[in-house]
């Protein structure tokens, strides 16, 4: 990874969308919790879609304050159950106790559950700025470290290359990294980012701060720019003018939409290869089609280890709408303090 961020430096190397040269990456992919029936349905459609995919992991997010903690719990455990996939619960400390928080990764281990995301938490709606709740864990470190003492976690923590939006500084919030991971944490999956520049100068001075775990790029394929305009707003994250082009006059236009959307996630992965990553956190928005394809053009090609075991003869039967017939302004994040919105749509500073 050094050497080809050091040839970065020197010369800017970008590959092509479709090159056959460069290695088929390593993928994990990023689920919803549903708050309805249909929701869960059309989730364990995806789920079923992409689990031949072999993923490295899947992880099931966690709404702000906790909102959504029973249906990551069920949506983790049922994935430990009834697939091969290997699943990572969002468990954040916001709105809980401790003796909550660890009952709840106690829980996690005993089911066999292995790979925690911790983060600190958004505060719930109406909550203006984050303050520590007594008895509880006050930040990420705080809770990995407490995850370190209860198993033998995989531990994945949050980065942000644009830098959070309510940290001091650049390098007060590099800081708080690296406080995470003298904690215990094994990986960082980044927020998302549109820029490859801008992930590769976070990279940069990941380095030189001694950080040297990996450092997962977050990948948000676009399939509501509208939509990733304002989360972006919010999460502190640019959205460059090339992608406001890209989307121009394509509000009518679905097909076209998706079509743009697999190419830019496939170019900026493609791109990041050729500086020497070949590790991304994919969100799916509990759509499959879009990642699939993504996936597919990637070199990612199904597997028979990890088709689900017991739910797919059951998913077979299952009339559920394919994605293509999903409305354009169709959002699976409405509502964010009832449903969890993705983890790369929340700031979740800690």
């Amino acid at each position: 990874m050094k050497d080809g961020l050091s040839n970065w430096l020197l010369e800017r190397r970008i590959g092509g969308l479709l090159s056959h040269n460069s290695a088929v990456p390593i993928l994990s992919f990023e689920f919803v919790p549903p708050r309805t029936d249909a929701m869960e349905q059309r989730l364990w459609h995806c789920i079923r879609h992409l689990a031949p995919l072999a993923p490295r992991f899947v992880s099931v997010t966690y709404g702000a304050g906790g909102t959504t903690q029973a249906g990551t719990l069920s949506t983790v455990l049922r994935l430990k159950r009834e697939t091969d996939l290997v699943p990572a619960a969002h468990l954040t400390c916001v709105g809980a106790t401790r003796e909550y928080v660890d009952d709840l990764a106690r829980c996690y281990r005993d089911a066999g559950v292995n790979h925690i995301v911790a983060l600190r938490g958004d505060p719930p709606a109406g909550t203006a700025d984050y303050s520590p709740r007594p008895g509880a864990y006050a930040y990420a470190s705080d809770l990995v470290a407490s995850l370190r003492r209860i198993a033998d976690f995989d531990i994945s923590v949050a980065a942000y290359p644009e830098t959070h939006p309510t940290a001091s500084s650049p390098d007060a919030d590099l800081d708080n990294l690296k406080r995470k991971f003298d904690a215990g944490a094994t990986r960082a999956i980044t927020q998302y980012f549109f820029d490859s520049e801008i992930y590769l100068r976070f990279l940069e001075r990941c380095l030189a701060a001694g950080i040297t775990a990996p450092i997962i790029p977050g990948i948000m394929p676009v399939s509501n720019y509208e939509q990733i305009v304002r989360f972006s707003a919010v999460c502190g994250v640019t959205v460059p003018a090339w992608l406001r082009h890209l989307f121009d006059g394509t509000t009518k236009n679905p097909e076209l939409r998706r079509i743009i959307a697999s190419m830019v996630a496939v170019e900026q992965i493609r791109t990041l290869q050729t500086y020497g990553l070949n590790e991304f956190h994919v969100s799916t928005l509990n759509r499959s089609d879009l990642t699939y394809a993504i996936a597919h053009i990637l070199g990612v090609r199904p597997t028979q280890t990890n088709a689900s075991r017991n739910m797919t003869d059951l998913l077979e039967t299952t009339e559920v709408p394919d994605d293509r017939e999903t409305p354009a302004n169709f959002d699976p994040t409405e509502g964010t303090q009832e449903g969890a919105p993705p983890f790369m749509l929340r700031t979740l500073f800690g």
